[in-house]
């Protein structure tokens, strides 16, 4: 048994052997994507056998499920690091933005286009569901600002539909005001980001950073 805080050296050159398998695979994804990933391709870049790399890791599905849920603890982390110093939702979108800008690779493979075949394993589910979570702790009313809309608004009648479909929230108790901006916040934010990452901008002759600052402030109010 290994002491804790004591890895054996095995256990050290295994780690390094995953985490140089996991560098190599990202660089493959940067040139062919995730549904390119081979195993062999990795193995023959560093002078194994397929064999021996499938002791690393056991499928192709392995690896990439090591990538997604290194991916997405990352976000997790940075969303959490802002969010304990009391961030708004302005600040999270900020990190967020910065934190798909400097690998887009490692954002495109969680938010991109799913891998055909893929499913991932439950736990991916819940650290996602950390980010789901310090948004809408984010999203609560402060008191500060209080926004009413008619009946019959769109917003009005988005919040009573996700007052009864809230299963996404994972039993968050945010009101549905709460339940609107921090899904509206989701899914305008990832658009402009997805579309920025893609190179859909270049040649319009604008910069994305203003575009997703003015959606921030509208999200914000």
């Amino acid at each position: 048994m290994t002491v804790a805080g004591k890895e054996t050296p095995r256990e050290r050159y295994r780690a390094q052997l995953r985490a140089e398998i996991k560098e190599r695979a990202w660089e493959q994804i940067a040139t062919t994507g995730a549904t390119g990933l081979s195993l062999n391709a990795i193995a023959k870049q560093m002078g194994m056998s397929g064999p021996a790399l499938y002791r690393y890791f056991a499928s192709r599905d392995e690896l990439i499920t090591e990538l997604i849920r290194d991916a997405y603890r990352s976000l997790a982390d940075t969303i959490r690091t802002a969010a304990a110093s009391g961030a708004d939702l302005a600040v999270l979108g900020r990190a967020l933005r910065a934190w798909a800008l400097d690998d887009p690779q490692r954002y495109f493979l969680i938010y991109g286009t799913p891998v055909p075949g893929y499913h991932a394993p439950d736990d991916i589910t819940a650290i996602a569901s950390e980010i789901m979570q310090a948004l809408l702790d984010a999203a609560q009313p402060t008191g500060k600002t209080v926004v009413t809309v008619e009946d019959g608004h769109p917003d009005t009648r988005l919040e009573a539909h996700l007052a009864q479909h809230r299963q996404w929230a994972a039993g968050h108790p945010a009101p549905p005001a709460a339940l609107r901006r921090a899904l509206l916040f989701w899914t305008r934010l990832h658009g402009i980001l997805s579309l920025e990452l893609a190179g859909h901008f270049t040649g319009m002759g604008l910069d994305p950073a203003e575009l997703y600052d003015n959606e921030l402030r509208h999200l914000s109010q």
